[in-house]
């Protein structure tokens, strides 16, 4: 029998999005699918959108805002796929991505694997996605997989995944106190309960890089910092309960430096704490330091200033790009749909 796939999307104020990632969902070549949106109490027109793609295949529903995990945990008891596609409201799955993943389980497939695949960033054009491999683009057991993301400060987008139901449910519920990092969280509990990842080629995803509004970015917000400590903590244990050797001690020591920016300054108790647990681990943090940038702004008017301006310039300069990329996107469809009837006429030069 061919299995159903669920494709899971949470949304929030994602009208702007929505449509290009509904379509990619919709044009999967593998048609035994469900996809179910559910909307998380948006302030925009993301609802509407999605009720305007509502058929036997799309299902919508609506919850109080409550977060993405929520609505993530809500669309999977909603769910009856054999398998889970999770997917985020403004990201892409190329055409054949899940029928790749599932054609090479074979006739008999083992519902502990878990399946990867590629993935690339993208603003506005994901032709344009820039597809750069990492050590984790293979196949990989569990615990080697999550040393490499933590030495190697890597990771695998969240769509990029194909999970059976089987997996999903010995996972459990994803986290809804982790406010940021909740799908680097989850997903270590879905390899704990795996057999290992498979590693599927030219299976792509387009992720389109976050906005200062998305769950990825971290801004001046406490709660965010409290919630990544939280996950940074629950990482370092789900190694060490699959492998606490020299080598898993130093990834974990390692991840921890990666992240500690993010909680330095502005959260010395949280820093501390770090610390404390790169010390159990055998190693030591270094307090991390402004780059030459900042660095003369630091001295002249502090970090908390430095640390604004620090945020700051990466959005401008991140403004710039997305509304640079846009505009190359609006060029790109008028010209395109110039030269239809151009070469429609071509092979008929009486008509012209």
């Amino acid at each position: 029998m061919r299995p159903l796939v669920s494709i899971l999307i949470p949304a929030y104020n994602a009208e702007k999005w929505l449509v290009e990632t509904l379509r990619s969902a919709v044009a999967q070549t593998w048609e035994c699918k469900e996809i179910i949106v559910v909307d998380d109490g948006s302030q925009d027109q993301t609802l509407s959108v999605a009720r305007s793609f509502e058929s036997e295949m799309v299902k919508v529903f609506t919850q109080k805002n409550q977060g993405a995990a929520a609505a993530r945990n809500n669309a999977f008891a909603k769910c009856r796929g054999d398998y889970i596609q999770w997917l985020d409201a403004d990201d892409l799955l190329g055409p054949d991505k899940i029928a790749l993943q599932i054609e090479t389980l074979g006739e008999s497939p083992n519902p502990k694997t878990l399946l990867s695949g590629e993935w690339g960033k993208f603003l506005h054009r994901p032709s344009r996605a820039q597809i750069i491999p990492t050590g984790l683009w293979c196949d990989l057991q569990p615990a080697e997989w999550l040393m490499r993301k933590m030495e190697q400060n890597a990771f695998m987008q969240t769509a990029t995944w194909l999970v059976s139901r089987e997996l999903t449910e010995a996972a459990g519920p994803w986290d809804t106190r982790l406010l940021g990092d909740d799908d680097g969280e989850y997903f270590c509990r879905v390899l704990m309960a795996s057999g290992g990842v498979h590693f599927v080629p030219r299976a792509r995803v387009y992720y389109r890089r976050p906005r200062t509004e998305s769950l990825s970015y971290m801004g001046a917000s406490g709660r965010k910092r409290d919630a990544l400590w939280l996950s940074m903590k629950l990482h370092v244990g789900y190694l060490r309960s699959m492998d606490d050797c020299s080598r898993a001690r130093t990834a974990g020591v390692k991840y921890l430096q990666n992240f500690l920016v993010q909680l330095y300054p502005e959260r010395p108790d949280l820093a501390a704490q770090a610390q404390e647990l790169a010390r159990e681990l055998g190693g030591h943090l270094e307090i991390p330091q402004f780059s030459w940038k900042y660095a003369w702004i630091n001295r002249f008017f502090g970090w908390r200033v430095a640390r604004q301006v620090q945020r700051s310039i990466p959005r401008i300069k991140w403004s710039l790009l997305r509304n640079w990329d846009r505009l190359l996107q609006i060029f790109s469809t008028i010209f395109a749909q110039n030269e239809k009837p151009l070469s429609m006429g071509s092979s008929n030069p009486e008509r012209v």
